[in-house]
């Protein structure tokens, strides 16, 4: 067996063991929280609003979506992540919103699982993001890489997701991110798609964010601590007692979700006036609408969910959509009983106030 080969089977197995790990085991935060808890919106008893009127609808890198949800990337590459994948596909093609897919390394290396993303045949008019690691720029990976997963999905945009921790963890991570800035800058200046830099659980920070649209990014997603804990995901990985050390040690590392929106967006006031209106996701620990309204009264302009509908994935299309369902009418109810018919009047409108 080649070295390809061999190194297609351990990233097939690690999609694999992501899955199961993520279901069944304890990997949330302990002790961090994505900091959405110490924010309280101002109810009104009178809103003076139809209830049928409020529209939650937004545009998000030029697609309209009927609600402001990204389906976070989670998965591909093994029989189960395309049945996964299908479903959350043909669940965001009847609410029209968005949907990433999971790391398409796997896809470069083995091109004959490329259908388990492939899921635009599902979801032809949603907001369909590709995704790469960014470390893999310094791996031989380049344009023709990024176009390829790009072509594979019939992506509007790809994710280049940043995991330096995770990679420090990781049985046979990847650890080279010298240079990765200039690499990026290129890539985002001969991608025909926009880049959107992405973490997965650790956060971006106000001066990290400054120096990728600096270097062409489209969009951040925040992807902050206080959900899901990467390295307590690749503890249970591990192969030796030091990774599984490291990965308990850093189980809460990171930076809260809500401090990521509100530090980028506090940029604009501070010489960067593009980070007024850089398109923002917020992401990391959301688990209902509450969570996703906060955000956006945060200054987000999505928000992306990933446990919550890898859990309804697993067990039926209907309980994704039941899912979608409920967040909808979660950020529905907020709009509502704050007097607000709009995303916009919701961001604009001082409701929601800082518990001190």
């Amino acid at each position: 067996m080649n070295a390809p080969t061999n190194i297609s089977a351990q990233t097939q197995n690690r999609k694999a063991d992501h899955i199961r790990i993520c279901l069944e085991e304890d990997v949330q935060c302990d002790r961090i929280t994505n900091g959405l808890e110490r924010y309280r919106f101002t109810h009104s008893c009178l809103p003076e609003l139809n209830y049928n009127d409020i529209d939650i609808s937004t545009t998000f890198l030029g697609k309209h979506l009927d609600a402001p949800l990204l389906i976070s990337s989670m998965t591909g590459g093994t029989e189960q992540a395309a049945m996964i994948n299908q479903r959350l596909a043909r669940v965001a093609q009847h609410y029209k919103i968005a949907m990433g897919v999971g790391s398409q390394r796997v896809a470069v290396e083995k091109p004959q699982v490329a259908d388990t993303f492939a899921v635009r045949k599902y979801a032809p008019d949603v907001l369909l993001l590709a995704n790469l690691g960014a470390v893999q720029l310094n791996y031989k990976y380049g344009l023709d890489e990024c176009l390829r997963v790009v072509d594979i999905l019939e992506a509007d945009a790809l994710i280049l997701h940043i995991n330096p921790l995770q990679e420090c963890i990781q049985p046979k991570g990847d650890t080279n991110f010298r240079g990765l800035l200039d690499k990026i800058f290129t890539l985002c200046s001969k991608l025909p798609v926009p880049v959107i830099a992405k973490e997965v659980g650790n956060g971006i920070s106000a001066a990290i964010a400054q120096k990728l649209l600096a270097a062409g990014v489209a969009a951040i997603d925040v992807a902050g601590a206080g959900g899901t804990s990467w390295a307590k995901v690749e503890s249970e990985r591990a192969e030796n007692p030091l990774q599984r050390r490291l990965g308990r040690t850093f189980a809460d590392w990171g930076l809260p979700t809500a401090e990521c929106i509100t530090t980028i967006r506090a940029m604009s006031t501070t010489g960067y006036a593009y980070a007024k209106d850089v398109p923002l996701i917020a992401s990391g620990g959301l688990r209902h609408g509450l969570d996703v309204a906060t955000a956006i009264a945060l200054g987000a302009d999505i928000a992306g969910l990933a446990m919550p509908f890898l859990q309804a994935a697993v067990i039926s299309e209907t309980a994704v959509a039941e899912l979608a369902e409920v967040l909808i009418a979660e950020i529905t109810t907020v709009l509502f009983c704050t007097g607000n018919a709009t995303l916009y009047q919701l961001k604009h409108s001082g409701s929601l106030q800082r518990i001190e």
